[in-house]
C-alpha cells in the first residue's frame, strides 16, 4: 500500500516531519513510521512515491546494523506491529521502527566526499564550504582530497542553513562537537568504502544524533538512505557534470526545469517522474544491500 500519512489512533501522536510520523510508545520509546511523502528543496510534495517509505526503512536498518560497531543507535528491536492495534498493522508493516526516546542534537551532521549541490555553490562564491578552505580549481562533482564535515541547522520547516564548526561548538559544546564530527566522518568513510564495492558513490550524506540518559552519543533518525544521501552510479560518473542519481535528485532536476520559487505549494509531479523515482529508490536498495521489497 502507498502511505502518504499514517493515522495511528492507538498511540499518542508526537509529531509529523517531512517524511516521518512519530508516536509515543510508553514514556521512553517512539514509533517512527516512514511515509511515502517526498520533500524537495525542503518543501513536502503532494504526490507520494510508491514504496519509498519501505525502501528508506529497509535501507536505514541495513546501515544501522552494519555500522553499529562505530556508534550506538536508536533501535530497540521491538516489532512495530506489536505496539499498534490489529487494524493498524498494515500502516506500519515494513516501514516502521520502535526506537529509544532520546534528546536530539540541534544540528545535521553533513559529510561531503564530493563537491556538489549547495557545497558547489558555496565553493563557487567563496572557495570554501562552511568556512573550510578548499583547493582552487575544483570542478563540479569532483572528489575532495578528504571528506569534510559541513554541519547545518535543523529546520522544522523551510530551508536548513549551513553553519561553521565554530557555530556547532557554541550550540553543543566543543567536546561533543568534535565527537560528532569524528564519528560522522568515520561513518561516511566506512559506508563509502562498502558502497564503492557495489558500484555506488556516496557523494555526501547527513547524520543526526541524540543523547541518552548518560549523555552518550546515539545515531538517530535515518542513516545513509536515498533521502539523506546522494548516491551516484560509478559507471556513469564524470567530473564536471552533475551525475545521475539513485536518490530524489531525479525529482529535484525535474523541478529545476519549472518556473517555481521553491516555496510551498510545490508543483504536482507527472506520472512518469513518480514512477521513475520509485524505481530509482528500489534499485538503490537492491544494489547496496542485495535486498528487494517483498
Amino acid at each position: 500500500m502507498t502511505l502518504y500519512e499514517s493515522k495511528i489512533k492507538s498511540l499518542p501522536r508526537l509529531g509529523k516531519g517531512k517524511v516521518r510520523d512519530i508516536y509515543a510508545v510508553g514514556k521512553d520509546k517512539m514509533l517512527i513510521v516512514t511515509s511515502d511523502r517526498l520533500s524537495a528543496f525542503d518543501v513536502v510534495l503532494a504526490d507520494p512515491i510508491p514504496d519509498k517509505g519501505r525502501v528508506l526503512n529497509e535501507m536505514a536498518n541495513f546501515w544501522f546494523e552494519r555500522l553499529g560497531h562505530i556508534v550506538p543507535n536508536q533501535l530497540t528491536g521491538i516489532d512495530p506491529e506489536s505496539v499498534v492495534a490489529d487494524d493498524e498493522r498494515a500502516q506500519v508493516r515494513g516501514r516502521s521502527v520502535v526506537v529509544k526516546k532520546l534528546k536530539p542534537l540541534p544540528i545535521e551532521a553533513v559529510v561531503r566526499g564530493y563537491i556538489i549541490g549547495s557545497g558547489w555553490k558555496d565553493y563557487q562564491r567563496s572557495g570554501k564550504i562552511c568556512g573550510i578552505e578548499l583547493p582552487q580549481g575544483l570542478q563540479q562533482a569532483q572528489k575532495l582530497p578528504e571528506p569534510i564535515f559541513t554541519p547545518a541547522t535543523k529546520a522544522e520547516s523551510g530551508h536548513d542553513e549551513n553553519i561553521s564548526f565554530e557555530e556547532v561548538e557554541k550550540l553543543i559544546g566543543a567536546e561533543l562537537a568534535r565527537r560528532v564530527r569524528d564519528v560522522s566522518i568515520r561513518l561516511y568513510k566506512e559506508a563509502s568504502d562498502y558502497a564503492a564495492s557495489k558500484g555506488i558513490i556516496i557523494a555526501d550524506t547527513k547524520f543526526e544524533f541524540g543523547l541518552d540518559e548518560r549523555n552518550e552519543l546515539v545515531l538517530i533518525d535515518e542513516v545513509l538512505t536515498a533521502d539523506s544521501s546522494r548516491f551516484w552510479p560509478r559507471d556513469s560518473y564524470r567530473v564536471g557534470v552533475s551525475p545521475p542519481s539513485y536518490d530524489k535528485q531525479f525529482v529535484r532536476d525535474y523541478l529545476e526545469t519549472l518556473d517555481w520559487n521553491k516555496e510551498p505549494p510545490a508543483p504536482k509531479l507527472p506520472a512518469d517522474v513518480i514512477a521513475r523515482t520509485s524505481e530509482k529508490y528500489r534499485e538503490a536498495l537492491q544494489r547496496l544491500t542485495g535486498r528487494t521489497l517483498s
